[in-house]
């Protein structure tokens, strides 16, 4: 393991037993925790992890892909204390200056004419918001979006999320149309060329140089749900620009591209989920629709915004902004002093350090030494990504493709905690492994990580020829 010289604190709380009573009898049950014996964690530092015992675990996680910039990052700790001191909260129903300030900052990061935003607290409300900013300004009810996306768990934002078990046995969706998922890897189309990453899909590909045939047939695809599903005019289309929670899935090159002009073609707006992609964790650009050569009408921010705190944004155009301004709509903590503080803190954090550029160079090595890895083991199918938002997805075999059962990727996943290293995740099945570590991690964890991460597989393999 990579040499850490902070020193933890010395854990004082309740015993590891009491912890798990009072989380089978006061915690609710869908709150579920990671590991058969799950980790107990007391203190984190940058890309590093504690448990309760002083145990050491590198995050390839960062708390859901929340933590950009690294845990308790002394730049976004210093700020955090001195506004605690000052002023912790007073609604937008006054000035102060933080949110000016903050507002000022964020958006210059923005190309015009994306230069007014609303700030809330959380990715579900940020979509929430997106969703009813695109229905009053199109004066349109049915938005698009993408099977296997992940937008939000409250009961408006989940019509768009597209993924099983998210979804609960009440009504939801209305007016929400999914559309084929362009998935180059696990999709009917798709090969060796299609997408945006230094490692591409092992699928033959007959492409030839500037065209995409895996890109025309999911447009295809595309314009059929509009020509069958929704009526002539629509409210809009949302997609991630790298899918998260489905596992760093990819579209082929060019594809956000023809469907945002399908859309304004239909009157639509085009929504960007940053939640996970942006702030520079795709390295190459700062936000991840700048990837795709495209301008959304509306950006959700929501996780790396805050290294952690509670905020979330919707950044946008002053007319559609001005649809939400006919009558009221009040967020009591959504902008508060603390947060824009926070805020602030983590974009000086991202410029200073460099995370971005870090984000881009320690990404695309993990990305090589990852493919590596899927060049020598049949059950590494996919390796994709770009910057340090990167999936491995397990398969049976590479020829069907068949997903790796859950049961047997847990094993592999297992180990790795038990050998020091924290992965999420994620995909359909649970079939993907999701690394989206702390932007500050440094080539030394990655080989650490990759190390470890080999091992796991070994040993995989060498129980399966022992049965």
């Amino acid at each position: 393991m990579p040499p850490c010289d902070f020193v933890p604190e010395k854990y004082e709380s309740y015993p590891y037993e009491r912890m798990q009573k009072i989380r089978e009898q006061n915690i609710a049950p869908s709150l579920r925790t990671y590991y058969k014996k799950p980790l107990l964690l007391h203190q984190g530092h940058m890309q590093w992890l504690f448990d309760h015992q002083g145990r050491r675990y590198l995050d390839l996680f960062a708390g859901i892909v929340t933590v950009s910039v690294g845990h308790c990052h002394p730049k976004v700790t210093m700020a955090t204390q001195k506004q605690l001191a000052r002023l912790w909260h007073t609604t937008n129903i006054y000035m102060y200056p933080p949110i000016h300030e903050y507002a000022e900052k964020l958006t210059s990061h923005f190309p015009d004419p994306l230069k007014v935003v609303y700030l809330t607290n959380s990715g579900s409300e940020a979509n929430d918001l997106a969703m009813f900013m695109a229905r009053l300004h199109t004066r349109n009810f049915d938005i698009i979006c993408l099977r296997g996306g992940y937008h939000g768990g409250s009961p408006y934002t989940l019509g768009l999320t597209s993924l099983t078990s998210y979804k609960h046995g009440v009504a939801n969706g209305f007016g929400c149309t999914t559309t084929m998922l362009p998935d180059v890897f696990r999709g009917p189309w798709g090969g060796s060329h299609c997408r945006d990453s230094p490692v591409q899909t092992v699928r033959k590909c007959s492409c030839t140089q500037g065209a995409c045939l895996a890109k025309d047939q999911y447009i295809e695809q595309f314009k059929d749900t509009l020509n069958t599903s929704v009526p002539k005019t629509v409210a809009g289309f949302i997609a991630e620009p790298i899918q998260g929670v489905n596992g760093a899935v990819q579209y082929p090159r060019n594809f956000l591209k023809e469907a945002y002009q399908l859309i304004r073609e239909r009157g639509g707006l085009c929504i960007s989920d940053e939640v996970q992609t942006g702030f520079g964790r795709t390295g190459s650009h700062f936000w991840g629709f700048q990837t795709h050569g495209v301008v959304p009408d509306i950006v959700t921010l929501a996780k790396g915004i805050g290294n952690g705190f509670p905020m979330a944004a919707v950044v946008t155009t002053k007319e559609i902004a001005n649809s939400l301004a006919q009558n009221l709509h009040f967020n009591t903590f959504g902008g508060n002093p603390l947060a824009c503080v926070v805020g602030a803190a983590v974009l000086d954090a991202i410029e200073e350090d460099g995370l971005q550029k870090n984000s881009e160079d320690v990404g695309t090595y993990m990305l090589l030494e990852l493919a590596k890895l899927r060049d020598k083991f049949e059950i590494v199918g996919d390796v994709r990504g770009k910057g340090l938002m990167i999936g491995v997805e397990m398969v049976t075999d590479k020829d069907s493709r068949r997903p790796l059962p859950a049961e047997e990727i847990g094993e592999i996943w297992e180990d790795c905690k038990d050998m020091g290293v924290l992965i999420g995740r994620g995909g359909l099945y649970s079939q993907t492994f999701r690394i989206k570590p702390p932007m500050c991690i440094t080539k030394r964890d990655v080989d650490f990580a990759v190390e470890v991460f080999h091992t796991a597989l070994q040993r995989y393999v060498e129980r399966r020829a022992a049965k």
